[in-house]
């Protein structure tokens, strides 16, 4: 069986780090994934994924990342259910990360790019010539 996903997103909020009794790091955060087609009135709609992150992967999203970044999360679907107050049975799907990739660059006014001292911008590099491959 094969239960695996891939989701490229924006987080829809900053991640909240929690830390269960034991201690284990834990985050819950909403990806708004765009579609693929336009609805009739012509817009993107998005589809809003909930996704679970554990471990240093939930601390470090914490700390790098806030409303807005763009994520690559790779997980498995996790479905359960619980009953609410009122006795009402509840359904939750979400992802479970086993990854996750910042594809955003680094916010302004982070320690990192402040005390960098700024970067001529890269030149590209010239594409060797077929000569030039060892492998032609």
């Amino acid at each position: 069986m094969i239960n695996q996903v891939t989701l490229v997103g924006r987080l829809t909020k900053d991640p909240d780090l929690r830390y269960t009794p034991d201690g284990k790091a834990v985050s819950n955060i909403t990806l708004a994934v765009n579609r693929h087609y336009k609805n009739a009135s012509g817009e993107i709609e998005a589809d809003f994924v909930h996704c679970i992150l554990w471990g240093k992967t939930a601390e470090n999203t914490t700390n790098y990342c806030k409303k807005g970044s763009v994520l690559g999360v790779t997980g498995r679907i996790q479905t359960r259910n619980y009953d609410n107050q009122e006795g009402k049975r509840v359904y939750v799907t979400e992802v479970v990360a086993e990854g996750v990739r910042f594809l955003s660059s680094k916010p302004v006014g982070t320690r990192e790019t402040t005390q960098q001292a700024p970067q001529a911008p890269r030149q590209p590099q010239p594409v060797p010539q077929r000569e030039e491959l060892p492998f032609a």
